[in-house]
């Protein structure tokens, strides 16, 4: 980077909104590792000690077991249905089609407070009580669409006519889905799936509403706020969903681009 750079305005402005966006994690985590109790500097001493102290919390690892079960069981159903709106939307010309896309996309805009209260009223009314499984149920709906968009951009970037020329030499549609389609659509399955997943364990709003007596940990979270005594062991894992979440998107990230490659690239078949 040249000198004069640095001073840019484009850079500081870059610098302020690094810092404004990472100085309350960084300071999350800097805490994390205090000795005592309470959130002031100077830190009262550097120990481990709050991290020894989660695997002897049940209720918090119960929470994360919950957290982790609603996340992995919604996520796969969000994969599963959001590719096959995907193939649908990409592939097929229908009657309503925009209209699909439309409705299909809804939980992107829809407020997720507002979404919590309609599922509970909704919930209410089929006599199904709150439970890890109406919890999971509207992680799945509100990450369909994330899925279908992922799944669509990668199902555009390769032509079709590699599925014509499979069905040509004798696959069914189905054979030529499952040898050629999704093998090719591999990477944004997994960047979908990946993204559900980190949007489903930290969902507060949806949870709230929706979860019985079994709590996820967003919610455990936040009812540990009301005890200080209990705050450390909150930042310390914290900074543990923090780093994972930060090495999830990063994986993700990277899936993505894997599934769009550049088309520029030539071969030689010298």
């Amino acid at each position: 980077m040249r000198l004069k750079n640095l001073f840019s305005l484009h850079f500081a402005y870059y610098l302020a909104m690094v810092l404004f966006l990472y100085a309350p994690v960084a300071i999350l985590i800097i805490f994390s590792f205090n000795e005592g109790t309470t959130l002031i500097f100077p830190l009262k001493g550097f120990t481990f000690r709050w991290y020894g102290e989660l695997l002897k919390a049940q209720e918090l690892l119960k929470a994360v077991y919950n957290s982790l079960l609603v996340g992995l069981v919604s996520s796969l159903a969000a994969t599963i249905l959001g590719t096959m709106a995907a193939l649908a939307i990409a592939r097929f010309r229908f009657p309503g089609r925009d209209f699909f896309i439309t409705v299909s996309t809804l939980p992107l805009v829809v407020p997720y407070v507002v979404m919590g209260v309609s599922l509970l009223i909704l919930f209410h009314w089929l006599n199904i009580p709150p439970s890890l499984w109406t919890v999971g149920s509207a992680h799945a709906m509100i990450n369909i669409p994330y899925v279908m968009l992922i799944v669509s951009a990668r199902l555009a970037g390769f032509d079709s006519n590699l599925e014509e020329a499979s069905m040509d030499l004798g696959a069914t549609y189905w054979g030529t889905l499952f040898r050629v389609t999704l093998p090719i659509c591999a990477p944004a399955l997994l960047a979908g799936f990946l993204s559900s997943f980190t949007t489903s364990f930290d969902e507060f709003a949806l949870s709230f509403f929706l979860t019985g007596t079994q709590n996820t940990l967003p919610i455990y979270l936040y009812s540990q706020l009301r005890f200080p005594s209990r705050l450390p062991l909150v930042l310390a894992l914290a900074t543990i969903i923090i780093l994972v979440s930060f090495v999830v998107l990063i994986c993700t990230e990277q899936l993505r681009r894997a599934g769009h490659p550049d088309k520029k690239r030539t071969y030689d078949y010298g």
